[in-house]
């Protein structure tokens, strides 16, 4: 039996969003875009959530971001976070346009190291099922 504490990794097999996580396995931040109406949808639903058509079309995102809003994490009770402290827990926007919650990685002190509005790149944590999106200042 292993002793490595691993992160929480998300279920791969619902309806809506196995797509999406199919696409993290290849590196890739899939997000929707409506045919009909040209709304871009995330998290991966079903129907648009402008015009409530079903004409959706997965796109790949670039990578590229900016810093919406964070929260510095010190304390956590979870095993894997445990060791992580202190981290950013952050609201990202990609240029495409949607808005995701994530953590910010490749910086020591959070609080003195990013700021709102700063750009950020998508960084990828691989595990075998899957890829975590990250991001990280650019």
């Amino acid at each position: 039996m292993s002793t490595d504490v691993k992160r929480p990794l998300p279920r791969t097999d619902e309806f809506d969003t196995r797509d999406f996580w199919a696409g993290t396995k290849d590196q890739e931040f899939r997000y929707q875009q409506c045919k009909n109406c040209g709304t871009v949808v995330f998290y991966a639903r079903n129907h648009c959530t402008g015009c409530v058509d079903g004409e959706l079309e997965w796109k790949v995102a670039s990578g590229q971001a900016t810093l919406y809003s964070f929260s510095v994490v010190r304390q956590s009770y979870h095993p894997f976070f445990r060791n992580q402290v202190p981290y950013a827990v952050a609201w990202v926007d990609l240029a495409e346009g949607p808005r995701i919650l994530t953590n910010i990685t490749g910086v020591d002190d959070p609080l003195k190291e990013i700021s709102i509005g700063m750009p950020l790149t998508l960084e990828w944590e691989v595990h075998e099922e899957l890829s975590i999106p990250l991001f990280r200042p650019a």
